[in-house]
């Protein structure tokens, strides 16, 4: 909750504002300050219309955090939460909430030893129809995406900062992904929503609910890709998002720290440290 007021009480965090690049600088901080590497990926954004406001074009940044010694052509998992705000709100629940839960997993995990190089995926229960393995202490790739918010309708005036990451994966870097994760809205509610992208690409959900089973945290299944995975779906990449309760104050003014619960916070961090072994 602090970071969510952290991030909250710098007001509005559209992509291209300057109190955005405030967020992502302080951001940065704090995962160099939990032992992680980290490197800004620069990309131009289009002008447009968020939410009903106008907005300019100019540069953003994805913020991609990775343990030491990290090698991106060997499988590894990758969990994000967009940055940036519509430009009318303080975006506490979206998405001050999803990047609290991103630093604090990261930080959790960087208690803990890395994967050894020889350590790859370990067969595990993912629940009924799952169809695979879910990945064990694979390392993991923590972004925080720029211009996910639209500025436009459709798919590709939406989600710039997670095609531009995925874009320029070059071949064997993307083979080596096996999941990913967008932490979306992840404050409100008593039950973490788990959402694939489409009816037919599962295989991550799946992982994710059978995580949230171990650790006795209630889920529901849905279908949304209205959130950074669908970046890495479109592209045949493992994907699904955690979190998107409807609220009162979506993409408002309103949308302050108090429309949080603690509790699903950490709901969701549990369930996102269980997926991650």
């Amino acid at each position: 909750m602090a970071t969510v007021r952290r991030l909250a009480g710098l007001g509005p965090r559209e992509a291209t504002s300057t109190t955005y690049l405030q967020a992502l600088t302080w951001l940065e901080q704090r995962f160099v300050a939990a032992g992680y590497q980290v490197r800004r990926q620069k990309l131009q954004v289009p002008a447009g219309e968020s939410w009903g406001v106008p907005v300019r074009a100019g540069t953003t940044w994805n913020l991609i955090a990775t343990r030491p010694g990290f090698d991106a052509a060997k499988p590894h998992l990758v969990v994000g939460a967009h940055l940036d705000t519509v430009p009318q709100a303080p975006g506490a629940e979206d998405n001050a909430s999803g990047v609290a839960v991103l630093l604090h997993t990261a930080q959790t995990l960087a208690l803990r030893p890395a994967p050894l190089p020889t350590e790859t995926m370990v067969p595990r229960p993912t629940g009924a129809g799952a169809g695979g393995v879910s990945a064990a202490r694979l390392p993991t790739v923590f972004i925080a995406f720029g211009a996910e918010e639209p500025r436009g309708d459709g798919d590709n005036r939406h989600h710039y900062g997670s095609r531009a990451y995925v874009a320029s994966l070059p071949a064997a870097h993307r083979r080596a992904v096996r999941g990913m994760v967008s932490l979306d809205r992840v404050g409100v509610g008593n039950v973490v929503p788990v959402c694939s992208a489409t009816d037919a690409q599962v295989t991550t959900r799946n992982e994710l609910l059978a995580a949230a089973a171990r650790v006795g945290v209630p889920t529901r299944s849905c279908v949304n890709r209205s959130s950074d995975h669908w970046s890495f779906v479109r592209a045949g990449l493992p994907g699904a998002r955690l979190g998107s309760t409807p609220y009162a104050a979506y993409h408002s003014a309103r949308d302050l720290p108090n429309v949080l619960n603690p509790a699903q916070l950490d709901r969701m961090g549990k369930v996102v440290v269980s997926w991650l072994g």
